[in-house]
């Protein structure tokens, strides 16, 4: 691991993971009871640390540790194992109009090959969980969701799909993988174990590819802020494409890397940034909703609360005093409490301490001076823009 004085902080925080909020641990799941990816064997073999995530066995980090993978990943290419994140097919007449009832994207409105970004909200505006829908074909969609919420997005949207007619939901989460490839040399990579054709593939775009002989499902998203694509190979062929783009020159990274990347890149983790408890105003994503749809369960609920400004909302902000920032940790104005760090991190990116958390409208604008209580001692911070990083 390079470590260089002011990581040192943050490392010894990286060893005390998954008891790290921001990388929630299933503290009830024994080793045999948690799920394996179809990688497992090959994390075991590249001595990977293993924690529980998401009800699954994954890596949270490799050897090199996760100040180096956060640094190949911006540098250059790094590969994750997201082979646990709940993939689901929506088929039949009824697949688009129905997900358009349950997702606040307009699903009818992508040509097939296109994706979207959105979020699930229940019937009073609450975020269940936040989302890509792929439409694969004309009545064929794959909506790709978080591991740990994956069981309870289908309870809530099985009964649904059921009553509504014509939609076959098919669970692809144990017949595929997925491993995300990021960074910018990634394009040209997979360009190059495709024989070119990887980069016809444009952002939130979708199609089958052949990446080193080996057919994929490959979209152009991903979670760290970097180009990329996540790749969904069927499940026998998921350690041999891993093989592949690790001989190809891409550093295998873990879940600690990845937490750092999406913080760095301002994107929201479920679960910690927004729960069933926010709504999309307030979390910043009223960009994701489209209230333009006569069905959509959630768009009376959230027409009502956009109706008016929410009384808090998300904001980033970065430590001018010396410390890093966790979940959990108070949120201060002078010396009361106004909100609470929903995710935070030393950014190797940035040399710098960064997180965000739900504050008090009137504190979110840029240059906004807070206090961080981070053990006991009240540390300042201000308010900046998010995302703290942004690929040029």
């Amino acid at each position: 691991m390079v470590i260089w004085k002011p990581c040192i902080a943050a490392i010894n925080c990286y060893d005390e993971l998954p008891s790290n909020p921001d990388l929630p641990a299933d503290q009830l799941l024994t080793d045999s009871e948690l799920k394996k990816t179809p990688l497992f064997e090959t994390h075991l073999a590249a001595d990977a640390r293993m924690v529980p995530f998401g009800g699954w066995s994954m890596p949270v980090q490799y050897p090199s540790g996760i100040i180096a993978e956060t640094r190949s990943v911006r540098e250059r290419i790094g590969i994750f194992d997201v082979s646990h994140m709940g993939r689901f097919e929506f088929t039949g007449t009824g697949a688009v109009a129905f997900l358009d009832t349950v997702l606040s994207a307009h699903v009818a409105a992508l040509k097939p090959g296109r994706s979207k970004y959105h979020i699930i909200c229940n019937e009073q505006g609450g975020i269940i969980d936040d989302a890509i829908v792929y439409r694969l074909e004309e009545d064929r969609c794959l909506l790709v969701v978080n591991a740990a919420n994956a069981e309870a997005d289908m309870d809530w949207i099985r009964p649904k799909a059921a009553e509504f007619g014509d939609v076959v939901i098919t669970d692809t989460t144990i017949s595929t993988g997925m491993i995300a490839v990021q960074g910018p040399e990634a394009v040209q990579i997979i360009d190059d174990l495709s024989d070119g054709t990887a980069s016809s593939i444009r952002r939130f775009r979708v199609g089958l590819v052949e990446v080193g002989g080996i057919e994929c499902l490959a979209a152009r998203t991903g979670y760290t802020g970097e180009d990329g694509f996540e790749l969904m190979p069927s499940a026998s062929d998921v350690a041999g494409l891993w093989n592949t783009l690790a001989d190809a020159g891409a550093a295998p990274c873990g879940l600690g890397a990845r937490d750092v990347l999406r913080l760095e890149a301002g994107l929201m983790l479920h679960g910690n940034d927004m729960t069933v408890d926010n709504n999309p105003y307030e979390a910043g994503l009223a960009w994701t909703i489209n209230l333009d749809k006569p069905d959509y369960i959630a768009g009376d609920a959230l027409g009502r609360i956009a109706a008016e400004p929410t009384e808090r909302v998300i904001a980033g902000f970065k430590m001018t005093g010396r410390a890093i920032p966790r979940h959990g940790m108070p949120i201060l104005e002078e010396d009361q409490q106004i909100g609470t760090v929903t995710s935070g991190t030393h950014s190797p990116t940035l040399d710098a301490d960064i997180g965000m958390g739900y504050v008090p409208r009137r504190l979110a604008d840029e240059g906004t001076e807070i206090l961080i209580s981070v053990r006991g001692r009240n540390v300042p911070a201000i308010v900046v823009d998010i995302p703290f990083y942004r690929r040029t």
